[in-house]
C-alpha cells in the first residue's frame, strides 16, 4: 500500500498535471463534522463494504481517518477487493491540521 504524508498530499491536490484522488473519509460522521478536508467523501469505515460499489476503481483513492490506523485498514480492504491506486493519509487529519491547515480544528 502507498502512503502520503500531508504536505506531500497538498503538493498533490494543488498539481494541475496529475489525476485529482478521490479523498476517501472514512471517519465517523460526527468526526467529519468537526474537521475535514475540503473535497472529502465522507464514508464512515463500517459501511465501506456495503457502499464498495460507490467506488471507482480507475480513480486514485487517497484514504483518510484520525491519525491513519483506520485508513490503513480500509486501503487494505480496498486492495483486497481488487483497487489498484489506493493510498493511505499517514498521520490523518490530525497531521493536516498540523502541517497543512493551522486553521482547521482538531478533536
Amino acid at each position: 500500500m502507498q502512503t502520503v504524508t500531508a504536505p506531500e498530499l497538498a503538493v498533490w491536490l494543488a498539481d494541475a498535471s496529475r489525476p485529482k484522488p478521490m479523498l476517501l473519509d472514512v471517519r465517523e460522521p460526527w468526526e467529519f463534522q468537526t474537521c475535514h478536508i475540503a473535497g472529502s467523501t465522507p464514508i464512515p469505515m463500517n459501511a465501506i463494504p456495503a457502499r464498495l460499489t460507490e467506488l471507482d476503481e480507475d480513480t486514485p483513492i487517497v484514504c483518510i481517518c484520525h491519525h491513519g490506523a483506520r485508513s490503513m485498514s480500509v486501503a487494505a480492504f480496498l486492495e483486497r477487493n481488487g483497487f489498484t491506486q489506493v493510498t493511505n493519509l499517514t498521520g490523518g487529519v490530525h497531521a493536516w491540521a498540523q502541517q497543512v491547515d493551522g486553521t482547521m480544528p482538531t478533536y
